[in-house]
């Protein structure tokens, strides 16, 4: 009975608060509803609340879910962003008070989250999922750079946590003056990116007519701050030198319409989830993942756990977890001549490539969820006592 008492005492009331979050489809809504489902998985109560997205209802069927109001992200086509909602969060928060909340973004929702939280004394922490800093320049304002950086610190240092992704989005944290940053790494479903899910039909569908003949992936959003240009370059140069490849972009964003009238000869897949996008991997040989903007990249893991060959800039998940030569290549962050570089070295070794992709499936396989989300529970219980001891 002891035990039991014990064990239960351990189980928390958890509040996510996040701009992105399911039936959106990008990396950090996917990431936020795996750590609620292995937290719950765990014996948590998770509660959400979110934006409003357009196109969905304005309330939740789910008792545990709560939609707030929005207003669309400025340049950055189908997103939304949540309204900053005190007297709301507070109301929610007097009924069911939770034990600890996790605000997952750092915008007008999230910040209204820290602030109603910390004068209701309840244990708060946050999370750095994208380097909002880093897309100014590729939305042509550089000069804000350097004010976004000042208010990440300013938001984040309110919290007990900054959880991050990789050491190296840590030590980038620290040196932008933000405290008490934390490890928050990624897993990847092997049983969902599986090799196996490979599809000779829907390879000849793209006119790759055999399994000799090549095709190169890109999964993401067609957006400014993925690096486009260089991705075209990337397929150009793989369709130079072999000039039956097939280059396929899988997603949806702002840039896709313009791109797809450009660029004919290359196939443009939309957007795409569930079994439908693991075959997508599965039926791909290289991954050609140009941008320079992640705090992780699941789609690096995800493509590698599906047998790809990736090719990516020496940073975030590929820095990680890409053996050059071994299970991927790597180009000099920011060097685009050594990315287009690494496209040739990989057919260089292109007899080598059985190898090189059984080796990425297997790097993908020690990258376990659930030993991750157990350590963030851990985590998250420690700072919960801490606050305690604050009040």
């Amino acid at each position: 009975m002891k035990d039991f008492l014990k064990l239960a005492s351990y189980f928390m009331n958890i509040c996510i608060v996040t701009e992105t979050y399911p039936p959106e489809i990008n990396g950090v809504a996917k990431t936020l509803h795996t750590i609620a489902k292995g937290l719950k998985e765990l014996g948590h109560k998770i509660t959400i609340i979110r934006p409003h997205q357009k196109g969905q209802p304005k309330e939740s069927n789910d008792t545990e879910e709560t939609i707030v109001p929005s207003l669309p992200i400025p340049g950055y086509k189908g997103l939304h962003f949540g309204l900053p909602c005190r007297a709301r969060l507070r109301s929610i928060w007097k009924k069911a008070r939770p034990d600890i909340i996790y605000v997952a973004t750092e915008g007008p929702l999230g910040l209204s989250a820290i602030n109603v939280a910390s004068k209701m004394q309840i244990a708060v922490t946050s999370g750095f999922h994208t380097n909002f800093h880093k897309y100014m320049r590729h939305y042509r304002l550089p000069g804000m750079a350097k004010l976004a950086e000042r208010f990440l610190r300013k938001t984040h240092n309110q919290t007990l946590r900054t959880f991050a992704p990789t050491k190296e989005v840590i030590q980038q944290l620290n040196s932008m003056g933000v405290h008490n940053t934390r490890l928050l790494s990624r897993g990847v479903d092997t049983q969902v990116f599986n090799p196996k899910k490979r599809d000779a039909n829907l390879r000849q569908s793209w006119g790759a007519q055999s399994d000799e003949d090549c095709v190169a992936l890109f999964v993401s959003r067609i957006a400014a701050e993925k690096n486009i240009p260089l991705a075209i370059q990337g397929f150009e140069k793989i369709q130079t030198i072999k000039p039956n490849a097939k280059c396929v972009f899988v997603g949806d964003g702002p840039e896709r319409e313009r791109l797809q009238k450009k660029y004919p000869s290359f196939q443009f897949a939309g957007m795409q989830t569930g079994e439908a996008l693991s075959k997508y991997y599965a039926s791909g040989d290289l991954f050609i993942f140009p941008s320079l903007t992640e705090t992780f990249g699941n789609v690096v893991t995800e493509a590698m756990a599906s047998g790809l060959i990736p090719i990516a800039f020496d940073y975030a998940a590929p820095k990680q977890f890409i053996q050059q030569d071994a299970n991927g290549f790597l180009a000099n962050y920011e060097d685009e001549e050594d990315f287009l570089k690494q496209i040739n070295r990989a057919f260089e070794l292109e007899h080598l490539w059985p190898e090189i992709r059984l080796s990425a499936r297997q790097t993908s396989e020690a990258l376990n969820w659930n030993t991750i989300i157990t350590q963030f529970a851990e985590e998250l219980k420690i700072a919960f006592e801490e606050n305690k001891t604050q009040f």
